[in-house]
């Protein structure tokens, strides 16, 4: 297979149905975000979180983040979600928030060693559109441990070549600053990462 043949645009009509296909026989999917390209998989199948720890070269250290396409899928991977930290969610979903919560007992360990797991709703037509059609996906960056964040498909492919199954095209992304990220799992809001949302405006939600 060439590199090109495992690329489809994301306004092509098969686009969301091979995504999905992929997704669900285990396979590794790349496609748009509101923050970059992602690389996917189906946050319950160990092999597929394997591969794509392999493909990038990540450590097993680093849990993945899980995106959803709708609050109704936090169930399927966290346990509670704390009255402020819906709060958080109703007023900044979808955008460049992620949230760290505590997961469900039932996935898999390869997902994240940890009694938390990151989830996000990205603000992305297509990436909403293939979250609530599929449900939730484990996805990092779609580049190479400690290479630059690729802002094409053309790109991803320079770094990932024929490892992923598929690529979706989204066009050229304005790469920006990664989510701000918050732990939630208790009554004291702690801040992970900065980001685009100011932890100043987060506390004031939060104090509400």
């Amino acid at each position: 297979m060439s590199e090109m043949e495992n690329v489809l645009d994301a306004t092509d009509p098969q686009a969301l149905i091979m995504a999905q296909r992929v997704a669900a026989n285990g396979g590794v999917i790349v496609f748009p975000t509101d923050t970059l390209y992602g690389m996917a998989c189906d946050p319950r199948n160990p092999e597929a979180l394997a591969r794509v720890y392999d493909i990038k070269g990540r450590s097993a250290q680093k849990a993945l983040p899980v995106l959803v396409g709708g609050l109704d899928q936090l169930v399927e991977i966290v346990s509670e979600v704390p009255e402020k930290a819906r709060r958080l969610l109703e007023t900044f979903w979808p955008g460049p928030l992620t949230i760290v919560l505590p997961k469900q007992p039932g996935l898999p360990a390869e997902l994240t060693p940890y009694p938390g797991v990151a989830v996000r709703m990205p603000n992305h037509p297509f990436a909403l559109a293939l979250l609530q059609a599929f449900g939730p996906l484990a996805v990092t960056s779609a580049n190479l441990s400690d290479h630059a964040n690729p802002g094409t498909a053309e790109e991803v492919l320079a770094q990932l070549g024929n490892s992923v199954d598929l690529v979706i095209d989204g066009g050229r992304l304005e790469i920006g600053r990664g989510s701000t990220i918050l732990d939630c799992g208790s009554e004291t809001l702690v801040l992970l990462r900065e980001g685009p949302i100011s932890f100043e405006t987060l506390m004031e939600a939060w104090n509400q």
